[in-house]
């Protein structure tokens, strides 16, 4: 797969990247102490953090992972759950990822999967996942494969104890663990199953070693391979693990040691907000900070107001031959944008460069993802 953060930081000078990593850690955490105090923006004289989201320092501080807390241990009264149902409401919990309907459930709705859905469809604020942090691909398990809401309200309340088993056999080690279950359920990206597994690491570090190893992630990777280069290390797994030892001697007031995944995800931010730095991103879209505004795409509504509003989307839909072709060239021509249909417009590109619509569709599911990838990246833009 083609890394689209690859050249994310290409002709950039970052004399000392270590230090850079630790003076993003530091500014990022003040805001945030910042904000927390109720102090008025802006928190930062940097025009970047004024101007970009970013997401805070400590995994814990996010707004989601802190809804995670909330729902998990709202459990049982405060008593520990058993780990197969632990890992069961964690992976529940990562294929929602939206802290608007996790604040909305408790542990027990997990119970009763056909009533869950029934909530999750009616009663959240719609969607009720979070759509545009991470894809989640439908789940292979035993001959089926389910969507994800079957998998998150039905696959996980029947398969958790299994579950269990496979991340027991890792021996605390977050990528074998990683990989073991998805070795059943056949994701062409596996990230979900990576968020879930390491998040027992909050509640059962017995069970998934805090301190784990874990993969480079494609955002990460840019400023990965400068922090690599810089300090003369073999790999990624390395370069980690002297970016820990050296947190001491850059940044001793920091509330709590990094683990890996943190100098991943940090690493993540970082390329971004070098990106910034660099004019190869721009301020548009969830990445542009609004202060008091939820990092929503340009086309969310809010759910819970009573206005009708006018969007500046209009979309035409129809059976075939009902004049959808017509209308949107009369539209063009009166000076409106018009975008085509985008499976419309990638089945015209791959015939235009000698492809069938059969061999363009050949893998429904990879061709559905381009699909999706592609409105994406239209509706962000």
């Amino acid at each position: 797969m083609t890394n689209p953060y690859a050249d994310a930081l290409d002709g950039l000078t970052i004399e000392d990247p270590v230090r850079a990593f630790f003076d993003f850690c530091r500014e990022r955490e003040s805001i945030r102490a910042a904000r927390e105090r109720g102090e008025a923006a802006p928190w930062s004289t940097d025009s970047i953090f004024q101007r970009g989201r970013f997401l805070n320092v400590f995994r814990e501080d996010d707004r989601g992972t802190r809804a995670l807390f909330r729902f998990v241990e709202g459990a049982n009264d405060g008593v520990e759950l058993p780990l197969a149902e632990l890992i069961q409401a964690l992976f529940f919990a990562r294929w929602c990822n939206r802290q608007s309907t996790l604040d909305t459930l408790n542990f027990a709705q997990l119970s009763d999967p056909p009533r869950l859905q029934q909530t999750l469809l009616t009663a959240a604020e719609q969607p009720w996942c979070n759509v545009t942090a991470y894809p989640v691909e439908p789940v292979h398990w035993e001959g089926h494969s389910y969507g994800r809401l079957e998998a998150a309200t039905t696959l996980f309340a029947a398969s958790k104890e299994r579950l269990a088993e496979l991340i027991l056999s890792a021996d605390g080690d977050v990528v074998r663990a990683t990989a073991a279950i998805n070795e059943r359920f056949q994701m062409n990206n596996d990230f979900p199953i990576f968020m879930a597994v390491m998040d027992v690491a909050w509640f059962r570090p017995d069970v998934i070693d805090p301190a784990s190893s874990v993969p480079t992630g494609i955002g990460a990777e840019p400023f990965l391979d400068r922090l690599q280069r810089h300090l003369g290390c073999a790999d990624h797994h390395e370069t980690c693990a002297q970016m820990i030892g050296l947190q001491p001697s850059y940044w001793p007031e920091a509330k709590r040691g990094l683990h890996p995944i943190d100098v991943e995800y940090l690493s993540c931010e970082c390329r971004k907000y070098y990106s910034y730095v660099n004019g190869t991103k721009a301020f548009e879209g969830k990445n542009r900070f609004e202060t008091g505004r939820s990092p929503r795409l340009p086309f969310d509504v809010d759910a819970a107001s009573p206005e009708r509003r006018q969007t500046h989307i209009c979309v035409i839909a129809g059976g075939p031959c009902s004049g959808k072709t017509t209308l949107s060239q009369a539209l063009r021509e009166r000076g409106y944008h018009v975008e085509p249909e985008t499976a419309e417009r990638l089945l015209q590109a791959g015939i235009a460069d000698g492809l069938t619509a059969a061999e363009l569709r050949a893998d429904p599911i990879q061709w559905q993802r381009k699909v999706l990838s592609e409105d994406h990246q239209l509706f962000e833009s």
